[in-house]
């Protein structure tokens, strides 16, 4: 009996033991008081970037492609040569046309001779008033037959170049849906173009958040797909279209982005964190250090302590990141101390 007293003791003395380098490991580890986060409250609006300038160059007559001079990638200027048009009738028509003026010039020249012949036998009384009109009358038709037969030639001019595609801007290629061969009709598209100088991020926002936007400062752009130092731009110009959508009520907005952003491209997700004038009613986020954040495959959590001082892992949601500071969105709430080494608050769980 005294023996199993003592080995009672023992074990119960072991314990206290480990229970005392327990909690002078948990007094050890590095934490942080979670914090509201400083200055205006913003919230953040999905969004899509958009070129202000893209086009769909299309056909404007039929024909094969016989010539392909860009792909999908490609940087062009403004008047290069995209993609050609079969033209060899459209090209005999032209020349046709142009036969067509010098045998008008030489008629033309030939009523102008025989004009002023008439009008020199009329002088001399040789035939009568009414035979110089005659004359008169088939050079002004030999005139203006001329004047419909340069402007034919013109048309089938113009006409020729539209065989020729070419880029009305400079840009990027973003498609190109023909291949050599396809058959051109009028108004198939042929290359989508777009400028990657002029980009902007739309977002819907619902109409009783846009009343609360400030006029003031701007709001911020987060492009996720974009490596980390470069996610966060600034826009330079906010518009709010003057139209409210009548099935969601929400009010479109367009952030113009600088020109020269690196990565970007349309089609891309986005948010804006608009900023709110109504604080109060904003939630307020808060931040802990980006050091503190654990991630484990498909999970984002932070080692935070409970009543006792053990450091718990908990699950949360992150926002936005800024200087060293990350914003957590749900799973934590403000006064509430996290560790600021995760793994060791793993060796001490």
């Amino acid at each position: 009996m005294t023996s199993f007293r003592l080995i009672h003791l023992a074990a119960a003395a072991t314990l206290t033991l480990s229970a005392a380098q327990w909690a002078a490991a948990a007094a050890d580890l590095p934490t942080a008081t979670a914090v509201a986060a400083s200055g205006t409250a913003s919230s953040a609006f999905d969004g899509v970037v958009e070129a202000v300038r893209q086009t769909v160059v299309a056909a404007q007559v039929p024909g094969a492609v016989v010539q392909l001079q860009v792909k999908v990638g490609d940087r062009v200027k403004a008047g290069q040569l995209l993609l050609r048009i079969d033209a060899r009738a459209a090209d005999q028509s032209a020349a046709a046309s142009t036969a067509q003026v010098q045998a008008a010039r030489a008629s033309l020249d030939v009523a102008s001779k025989d004009y002023e012949r008439q009008k020199q036998l009329h002088q001399k009384n040789y035939i009568s008033q009414a035979a110089l009109e005659r004359a008169e009358s088939e050079f002004k038709a030999t005139q203006a037959q001329v004047t419909a037969q340069l402007a034919q030639a013109g048309a089938a001019r113009t006409q020729s170049d539209f065989y020729l595609v070419r880029a009305p801007f400079a840009g990027v290629v973003a498609e190109v849906p023909v291949t050599l061969g396809d058959m051109a009709m009028p108004g198939r598209p042929l290359v989508t173009l777009y400028d990657p100088a002029a980009l902007r991020i739309t977002a819907a926002v619902p109409q009783t958040v846009a009343s609360q936007m400030q006029a003031g400062p701007l709001p911020r752009a987060e492009v996720p797909g974009l490596p980390a130092t470069q996610q966060w731009i600034t826009p330079s110009r906010l518009q709010t279209l003057p139209t409210v959508d009548a099935a969601t009520h929400t009010v479109q907005l367009r952030a113009d982005l600088p020109a020269g952003a690196a990565g970007v491209a349309p089609g891309m997700f986005a948010r804006l964190w608009l900023p709110l004038k109504n604080v109060a009613s904003a939630s307020a986020s808060l931040t802990v250090p980006a050091q503190a954040i654990v991630r484990r495959a498909e999970m984002t959590g932070l080692y935070v302590l409970d009543a006792q001082g053990h450091p718990v892992l908990r699950q949360v949601r992150l926002g936005r990141a800024e200087g060293g500071q990350v914003e957590v969105l749900t799973g934590l709430m403000p006064g509430e101390r996290v560790v600021t080494e995760p793994q060791a608050a793993a060796r001490v769980r």
